[in-house]
């Protein structure tokens, strides 16, 4: 686009997630210190007790067969892998259909593919995924999840937030 095409204006330069390098770093630097952390869990961390770390959180290393909050751990493993590809594959394609100028969604897609392939590595390397963190009070307890899925939370509540913020009159 030229400056008379933009009513006079520069054109916008794109966001930073819209670009591959700071994306492909971005991603890389998150399954990296995701894989990081499993690691000193998988060999410091008891399996399945409970260590104090705060009122309401502690940490308690278990494997989780399944995918978010086990669902689906009866299921043959190389379906998981398969789902978990086929939507990295679909978050891909959402995001080049997304502009440049929504940095929260590109944002969002980038956690959530960091997210994704973090946990992806721990089927291919170990059958199972390490989780770790667990909220809890004396009468209940959430689901015990790791940072790879934090980045999958994070980035879809990113990509709603773009979606509820975006004018009415842009979707249009």
């Amino acid at each position: 686009m030229t400056e008379s095409e933009t009513h006079g204006q520069p054109p916008a330069k794109p966001a930073l997630f819209s670009r591959p390098l700071p994306i492909l770093i971005f991603i890389v630097v998150a399954v990296i210190l995701d894989q990081a952390i499993k690691i000193m869990v998988d060999r410091w961390l008891p399996l399945q007790e409970m260590v104090p770390v705060i009122p309401m959180l502690a940490l308690y290393r278990t494997y989780n067969l399944g995918v978010a909050f086990s669902m689906l751990s009866g299921m043959d493993g190389w379906f998981i892998v398969g789902m978990r590809l086929v939507i990295v594959a679909f978050v891909l394609w959402l995001w080049r259909r997304t502009p440049d100028h929504r940095w929260l969604a590109h944002t969002g897609f980038a956690l959530i593919i960091a997210g994704a392939l973090g946990n992806l590595l721990d089927r291919f390397l170990y059958g199972h995924v390490i989780d770790y963190i667990l909220f809890h009070t004396q009468t209940w307890s959430f689901a015990v999840f790791n940072l790879a899925d934090s980045f999958i939370t994070i980035g879809a509540g990113c990509v709603i937030l773009d979606e509820l913020l975006l004018p009415k009159k842009a979707k249009a």
